[in-house]
């Protein structure tokens, strides 16, 4: 899906617009696990989740690529909607989110603090899909789905970050959503290890 090399020009690009997030090894976990545990600080990224890597990733290479397209339209319950809102912002595209009615009102609220014009609309998830995509037809607007290569890559840069500034690790646990993440970490493991010297560095994700 990506090459190392892309990764690491992932990473930079992530880095222009914060500086990475820590990694610390927890001793209550690792007395309550019986084994060394390191965990990465996603929630201390600009928007507090890790989707935001992949929001700008995936926006730089559409402002860059594909300057004549007029804005981006979306549907999600929140973290993918304020990564597209706040990454938009930075790289001049208009952002449209559509959740469904009775979504957060604090993710809401977060989404549109950071420009995104906010669209409430269905019952549930699938409905608000279905709203991004006429309005992606009808608008002339570029449908961000919540599952894409410059995604993946994105938020597979916590993972690189994590692998270089942790000891050895043995497994990696990660949750998962829709996928992006778990798919992100498992790549960045095989690339930072097909290029590493040592084979240590290859640890489990589950």
């Amino acid at each position: 899906m990506f090459s190392l090399a892309e990764l690491e020009a992932g990473l930079a690009l992530v880095h222009e617009s914060f500086p990475g997030t820590p990694q610390y090894p927890w001793p209550l976990l690792a007395e309550r696990c019986g084994a060394e545990v390191w965990v990465k600080h996603e929630n201390h990224t600009p928007t507090g989740a890790f989707k935001l890597r992949g929001g700008l990733v995936y926006a730089e290479r559409l402002a860059r690529e594909r300057p004549h397209v007029r804005g981006i339209v979306s549907a999600t319950r929140g973290n993918h909607g304020q990564s597209l809102a706040y990454a938009g912002r930075r790289y001049g595209l208009a952002v449209t989110v559509v959740v469904p009615h009775g979504n957060s009102v604090e993710k809401n609220a977060a989404m549109r603090a950071s420009g995104a014009r906010l669209i409430e609309h269905g019952d549930d998830f699938e409905m608000a899909v279905e709203e991004a995509s006429r309005l992606a037809a009808m608008e002339g607007l570029e449908f961000a789905p919540s599952f894409a290569r410059d995604l993946v890559m994105g938020v597979a840069t916590y993972s690189l970050e994590l692998l270089r500034g942790a000891p050895r690790l043995n497994a990696l646990y990660v949750p998962i959503g829709l996928g992006s993440g778990i798919c992100g970490a498992i790549l960045a493991r095989d690339r930072w290890c097909s290029g590493s010297r040592s084979a240590a560095l290859r640890a489990f994700v589950h």
